[in-house]
């Protein structure tokens, strides 16, 4: 599965675009949505001040989470 990336374009550097793949800035709201769709199994979301954000899975390392 393709890696999330998040871009940090958001107000004080939250995520409102990620890359995933080939695919570049994907909404926040569309990542989201295929999360919980499933679609992205090494990944979960999370809520912060009422808007979810799209988070790894936690594991040892530091090289492969949404914001490295």
């Amino acid at each position: 599965m393709a890696k999330i990336r998040g871009l940090r374009d958001g107000k004080g550097g939250r995520n409102e675009h990620y890359d995933i793949g080939a695919r570049k800035s994907v909404p926040r709201g569309t990542v989201v949505r295929e999360i919980e769709a499933g679609k992205h199994p090494e990944a979960h979301t999370y809520k912060r001040n009422g808007k979810k954000y799209a988070r790894d899975n936690p594991d040892p390392s530091k090289g492969d989470n949404v914001n490295r």
